[in-house]
């Protein structure tokens, strides 16, 4: 399955299902599909999104990868266009919605 965000001042995002899951989530939001942010709650998915992928960062640190296996892409890095979408979205006061 794939999750495509849009926004008015961004433009449209598409990820896997399983990632978009755990972004909607780590924003504060519960992770139905279809759905969406309004303008003024902007700002606290972004406050949330941003402490979620820190506290997964940590968690990482300290974990070691197996040497045979290739890296995993960060879910920060994953979140990054999200990530500019949300500020996007909060300069220009626009929602956002996923479907």
């Amino acid at each position: 399955m794939l999750v495509t965000f849009t926004s008015e001042s961004y433009g449209r995002l598409t990820f896997f299902g399983d990632v978009a899951r755990r972004l909607i989530k780590l924003m504060g939001h519960s992770d139905n599909i279809p759905g969406a942010i309004k303008a003024e709650d902007i700002g606290t998915a972004l406050h949330n999104l941003l402490k979620g992928l820190a506290q997964i960062k940590d968690k990482v640190k300290s974990m070691q990868p197996d040497k045979d296996e290739d890296p995993e892409i960060s879910l920060s890095t994953r979140a990054a266009p999200l990530i500019d979408m949300l500020k996007s979205a909060q300069k220009n006061q626009c929602n956002i919605i996923w479907q």
